[in-house]
């Protein structure tokens, strides 16, 4: 069973959203540069192991505030797989699309997003073996 790992929040201004989630809810909020030179808000709900960059309390889950984008639109969960690559493929055959193909992200695995037959983005994220 594929769990839940990571989620993204669309927003139209960055430095809004960070005042905003980390007064409201105490997230502990990082900016993080990505493959395509953009900057996204790490958002820390639960504290991580540095080492694994995993949440140290099971079942919590950490994410992301991004600029709000074509692809992008609204809140949009991320899935671990063992194989993005196997994975795409099956949703594809149930009648979703590979909307953006797999990427590394900062080395520390792959992440990819697809739709389902509603249209809903999803993202898929491998871990690096």
């Amino acid at each position: 069973m594929d769990k839940v790992v990571h989620f993204e929040i669309p927003v139209t201004n960055l430095e809004q959203a960070r005042a905003f989630y980390g007064s409201i809810f105490g997230w502990k909020l990082d900016d993080w540069k990505m493959p395509d030179g953009s900057v996204h808000i790490g958002v820390h709900t639960t504290p991580i192991d540095e080492k694994t960059r995993a949440p140290k309390e099971p079942g919590a889950i950490n994410g992301m505030i991004q600029m709000r984008s074509a692809l992008i639109k609204s809140p949009t969960i991320a899935l671990n797989v063992d194989s993005i690559d196997d994975r795409v493929a099956k949703v594809v055959k149930a009648g979703g699309k590979l909307v953006q193909p797999k990427v590394n992200i900062m080395d520390m695995g792959f992440y990819a997003y697809v739709s389902d037959p509603d249209g809903n983005i999803i993202g898929l994220w491998e871990d690096k073996k």
